[in-house]
Order: C-alpha cells, then structure tokens, then sequence
C-alpha cells in the first residue's frame, strides 16, 4: 500500500494501531478503549492549515508504510522515546531517535517501518503549505516561505523558544485548557522565531548543521558544496519544474541562478540523483500522465502542452518512462 497525503499516512498509522476516535471539546483524541496500555494520540487541528499532534502510545504489531506524497509542508517537534527508521527513496535507511527536529517536506517517497513493542512519545507540529498561503503571505507578503530551507531534510534543531513554546502546549493539554486561538498564536509564534533564526545570517543554526559534501567534476576535480550552491541547485529546480513545458538551456540556467554549468550539472545530479535532462523529462511525462488521466485531450494536444513538437517523439519518451503508448495508458486508466 502507498499512501499519497499526510493526512491518509496517519489515517493508516491510527488504524494499525487499532485506534478509535473520539471528538471532545477542544481536539480529537485516539486511542483503543478495550487496551489502554496501547496509549493514544491528541490532534488539535484548523483543518488544511496546521495539526497539533501529541503522541504517546506503543507499537502493537510489525508493519511497514510506504508513501509518495506531493504536498509541501513544514513539521517540527521534540521526540521524547521511540527510534523511527525509514528510508527516502535514492537514499539509505535512516533512524531518527529522540531530540527536536525540523522539515521541510516535498514529493516525499520511501518506506517507514515500525515493530511491535516499540514505544514512542513526542509531539509534532505540521503545518499546510495553505496556511502560508492564505493566512500569512497576503497580511505578510514579505514574509519568508518554505523555501528558505532544504526540503525532505530532517535538521535535528529547533530554536529553544519554540522547544519551550511546545512544552507549554503539552502542559496546558495535561490540564484540558488549550484553545484553538491560544494554539494559533504560538503556531505563528514559532513561524516568527524561525523566521528570525533564518534570515538574521545566511550562516545560522540550521545551514551550520548541513553537510552538503564535495562533487566531482571531471576526473580529478573535486570541489566542495556551500550552503549558496544548495539554494542555487534547488532555485534551477524550481525553474524547470515551472517552466517544464518550455525548460531553458543549461547555459540560460546557470546564469539564472548563477553558478557555473559544470558545478549546477554535477550538484543537481547529486541532491536530486538525476540529471537536469532526465529531470525535465520525467516533469514532462508526469504531466502527460496527470492529463491522460483526467481530460480528453488527444495525444497530439497533450505532447504540444508538455512542450513536444512533435507526437512521436513524445510517445516515445512516454513509453520510455512509463513501459506504456499513451494511449495504452489512458486505456487503463
């Protein structure tokens, strides 16, 4: 199974662990009434903006997760016990044991595995793309964004205020007197700390903690990744997968975020284990395939929007990527 959302991830978590729910004044609480010593888990949530989670419970069986999820949202929180090991897909599998941490989370796909008997409590703060969307930028329109850090990478920091800010949360919980105004404003609380933390140096707390390793270039040149590199690489990604059907040369994109063709070449391979070319043509194919599934647009029209000039040579590529004609694929679906 492969879960697509945030919101189907814990949906599917909850129902492995054989939670029920139960809805109260102020949040929703999860747990199993017939076993208690499973623990449970409270949500305070302002629905498709941001989730509140606070978690103490206990593994009741051996199961794996696997997820491909587009959304774009930030999570950060303190993990009090419990080890989480899971994999994201190009890279090994990693373990996450207890401390704060922080993410940034994008087309996010890998495996989670859980065992039974594992125990873990924390809390954990998501907040929705739509919420800086619809609530922060039009009263802050110069406010920073998601992409002043690097997505799908588990910084384990947080500022101590908000390290603090989430252990009050927890006590007024304890005490059945948190409120959903009281929630919100510490939520924009610690989006104003982190904001502060961000951009009072471009070297701070979270760009210190990254190693962003060296890159060969040629044979025998090897050269170093910066933190102005990383911003640069995922600057040119944005461009291509804004202007997918239409994508500049790598010449006309190296100057647009500037840096070299040679190091934006071999650093894109490395943070996105593609070359740009591949990637280019994967944002095309996956368009193709969303149309496909959801319009009645011919084939001729579909390669025109996704930049092709010609059908063949866009059947093609579509086969290539997904073993399939077009046409066969919009069959199945």
């Amino acid at each position: 199974m492969i879960v697509r959302s945030s919101e189907e991830f814990k949906s599917v978590v909850l129902e492995k662990l054989s939670f029920d729910k139960i809805e109260t004044k102020n949040y929703t609480l999860y747990t199993n009434k017939n076993r208690p010593e499973l623990g449970h888990l409270i949500s305070y949530s302002r629905d498709g903006y941001y989730n509140l989670g606070i978690a103490d419970y206990t593994i009741s069986e051996d199961f794996n997760l696997s997820f491909d999820n587009p959304e774009l949202l930030m999570r950060f929180g303190v993990v009090y016990t419990g080890a989480t090991e899971f994999k994201i897909e190009n890279n090994p599998v990693s373990s996450f044991t207890p401390s704060s941490f922080f993410v940034i989370e994008k087309n996010l796909r890998g495996k989670q595995s859980w065992k039974k008997g594992q125990h873990f409590h924390g809390t954990e703060i998501t907040i929705y793309e739509s919420y800086f969307n619809e609530i922060i930028k039009p009263n802050f329109p110069n406010i920073m964004g998601f992409d002043s850090f690097i997505k799908n990478y588990t910084y384990t920091y947080l500022p101590l205020e908000i390290v603090e800010i989430i252990h009050q949360l927890q006590s007024l919980t304890n005490e059945n007197s948190l409120n959903s105004i009281y929630l919100e404003s510490k939520i924009l609380e610690c989006i104003a700390i982190l904001i502060n933390e961000v951009t009072k140096s471009p070297e701070n707390a979270f760009t210190n903690q990254i190693n962003y390793g060296n890159i060969n270039i040629g044979a025998d040149r090897v050269i170093k990744l910066t933190s102005s590199d990383i911003r640069a690489i995922q600057k040119a990604h944005d461009i291509l997968e804004k202007n997918y059907s239409k994508p500049p040369s790598i010449g006309a994109l190296s100057k647009m975020v500037f840096l070299n063709e040679q190091k934006l070449k071999a650093g894109f391979s490395k943070h996105y284990h593609m070359s740009i070319g591949e990637y280019s043509s994967n944002i095309k194919m996956t368009v193709a395939a969303n149309l496909l599934s959801t319009t009645d647009l011919s084939i001729e029209d579909i390669a025109h929007k996704v930049g092709y000039s010609y059908s063949a040579n866009f059947s093609k590529m579509f086969k290539k990527i997904y073993g399939q004609t077009p046409l066969k694929f919009r069959k199945t679906k």
